[in-house]
């Protein structure tokens, strides 16, 4: 009996399929959405709704050493974490949802979404599996690097290989 190589080939045509893109996109894209909805809700200058979410980290403490970072750390010098927040919120969104750099933005997706978790996982009516699925989607968005999909990545990645460039270099393994 003689068997043949049915190897399945580097480039699988279900993984490379207009479908699975489109699904990757929306993905990338619903993520991105979701985190501008949640900036647009940190309202500056004073951020109330936001420092009181914070606040229920030492309320109702999910992790030691993170809930004395929070009272000791964050609530004293409030205002500048709560910009920082704001901008890196934003930032997720914006570079989501034009798919740039989106290895990189699915990691610090990842910590944010940690970083909410440790803060209300413990308050009252909150649903602890969507910070999971938050943390789950960002892992897929890395593991797929989503952002060639239908966004920037895809279409700069040639010309970022083509580069001799220290960005092009850094840019190129990002995506």
């Amino acid at each position: 009996m003689t068997t043949t190589n049915t190897a399945v080939p580097a480039t699988d045509a279900v993984a490379d399929s207009r479908a699975t893109r489109l699904l990757l996109a929306a993905l990338r894209v619903g993520v991105g959405l979701l985190w501008i909805e949640n900036a647009g809700w940190k309202t500056p200058p004073d951020f109330n709704s936001l420092r009181g979410y914070t606040q229920n980290a030492v309320d109702y403490p999910v992790f030691a050493p993170f809930t004395w970072v929070v009272e000791h750390v964050v609530l004293p010098n409030f205002t500048v974490f709560a910009w920082m927040t704001l901008l890196v919120e934003a930032s997720l969104g914006a570079f989501l949802l034009i798919g740039l750099a989106t290895r990189l933005w699915a990691v610090i997706g990842i910590a944010q979404s940690l970083a909410i978790m440790m803060s209300v996982l413990n308050a009252p009516n909150e649903w602890e599996w969507s910070f999971y699925l938050m943390i789950f989607a960002h892992v897929a968005l890395f593991a797929t690097a989503a952002g060639r999909c239908y966004g920037l990545d895809g279409v700069l990645r040639p010309t970022w290989r083509r580069s001799r460039g220290r960005l092009s270099s850094v840019l190129l393994r990002l995506s």
